[in-house]
């Protein structure tokens, strides 16, 4: 199986460090900065031979230049951002694919927070890499799309296995649940994860990966009977203060 490290960058992002102990292949998905990639993949004595972006924006593509001249490795992203991702050697768009080992990664394309934005889903690992789409209870900002295109895709994630694992790159479960909170009041799934949730952030855990199971039951997006009520509540979300 492929083996997930964790790894906190700047202020709220994770990077995903992969490794297969078959073939000893190593991926960085999303490197905001190098150095905690490097110095982790060193203590573990794995070399990095590939990143994966999901988007062009910087806090996902920081570490990209200094991890290649530092291993040679090889840069895939979305080809709608291709210009804007550095280094990058391999572009992908929907249904392409990529690979750690005997594991294939699909690739989904995602757009809304970005125009390009894609997704990496490994069916026989039990995994996805969704950068900023979508969140634990929560989705991505529509900078560069629409909540026509965000409703889509959630749908289609909500589409996949639930028990697969959602790996996100930030730390905004607990605003998300604290919003989710208010659209969805008599949601007991919520409450009870909300609660959670705050518990785990006061001892200082992390909250992710999350499942697409959990966001079925959790998240007011996922759960947005139509485009309208998503954007809807990412224009609210977009001004909650809580």
């Amino acid at each position: 199986m492929i083996e997930v490290v964790r790894i906190p960058a700047l202020t709220d992002n994770y990077i995903w460090l992969l490794h297969d102990a078959d073939s000893e292949e190593t991926v960085v998905v999303d490197p905001a900065e190098a150095a905690p990639v490097l110095a982790e993949a060193e203590r573990r004595g794995w070399r990095i031979g590939q990143v994966w972006n999901t988007h062009w924006h910087r806090d996902h593509t920081g570490g990209n230049l200094a991890i290649k001249a530092a291993t040679g490795c090889t840069i895939t992203g979305p080809a709608g951002e291709a210009a804007r991702i550095p280094g990058i050697d391999r572009a992908v768009d929907e249904g392409d694919a990529a690979a750690i080992g005997g594991f294939a990664a699909r690739v989904m394309a995602v757009p809304a927070h970005t125009a390009g934005h894609i997704a990496y889903h490994l069916p026989d690992a039990g995994m996805a890499f969704v950068g900023d789409t979508l969140f634990a209870m929560g989705c991505g900002r529509l900078f560069e799309g629409t909540a026509a295109q965000m409703w889509d895709n959630l749908q289609r994630l909500a589409a996949l296995p639930p028990e697969t694992q959602v790996y996100c790159a930030h730390e905004y479960t607990a605003s998300n649940a604290r919003f989710a909170r208010t659209v969805e009041p008599d949601n007991a799934d919520l409450a009870r994860r909300a609660d959670d949730v705050a518990a785990a952030r006061a001892r200082g855990e992390a909250t992710v990966p999350t499942t697409i199971a959990l966001e079925r039951a959790t998240n007011p997006f996922m759960r947005a009977r139509d485009a309208g009520e998503l954007a809807a509540r990412r224009q609210a979300k977009d001004g909650f203060a809580g």
